[in-house]
């Protein structure tokens, strides 16, 4: 049974705003945990998050890599690799004292530094582009470990591509941007976020 497009948004709608309205009652109930503005509180809610994956890239790098097999001969392999690289904040870090309400209703929150949290290679999308073996001694048998190398060379130059393109920056920007947008609908207008020492 098909329902009318209409139909549909309109019942997405309405689910979406009664569960907002009933997870503010848990979290806004007289004698709930947030009514009170207790920093441990707020820890406590900012926590439950865990690791925020912030921001998410897709990075892709050729990467080559040769082993000598002799004086007579090498082995060489070329991979094409992709992978999404996450990046965010882990709020299990975050300790009680990172926490504080200042005068006038202004909160301050010391983050964690944001990370790397995964990368994850796209087998899909990966593929070996070219593999050589080059030497003139028959028993020498070709390295059936070269791939995985070569994969852990390409995890590593794509994290670090992933730093030179700002992941980090990003995933703090959008790490304060969520938390901003979670202590707003616990009643916490003013915040202000820094970096835990």
């Amino acid at each position: 049974m098909n329902l009318p497009k209409s139909l549909f948004v309109v019942s997405t709608v309405v689910l979406t705003v009664v569960l907002i309205g009933v997870l503010l009652f848990i979290a806004l109930r007289p004698g709930g945990a947030l009514r009170t503005s207790d920093p441990s509180a707020v820890v406590y809610e900012i926590r439950q998050l865990s690791e925020l994956v912030s921001v998410r890239y897709l990075v892709q790098k050729i990467v080559g890599l040769e082993e000598q097999k002799s004086p007579l001969g090498s082995e060489k392999i070329l991979i094409i690799v992709q992978a999404r690289v996450l990046g965010g904040i882990d709020l299990n870090q975050l300790r009680p004292t990172d926490v504080e309400q200042r005068s006038g209703g202004q909160w301050l929150v010391r983050l964690p530094p944001a990370r790397i949290l995964h990368v994850n290679i796209d087998d899909k999308q990966t593929k070996v582009w070219d593999r050589r073996v080059t030497w003139w001694t028959p028993w020498v048998a070709p390295n059936p470990d070269l791939e995985r190398q070569a994969r852990l060379k390409a995890t590593e130059e794509i994290e670090s591509a992933a730093r030179e393109m700002g992941i980090l920056e990003d995933a703090r920007r959008n790490a304060e941007s969520t938390l901003r947008a979670l202590l707003l609908g616990f009643g916490i207008h003013a915040v202000s976020f820094s970096s835990a020492t």
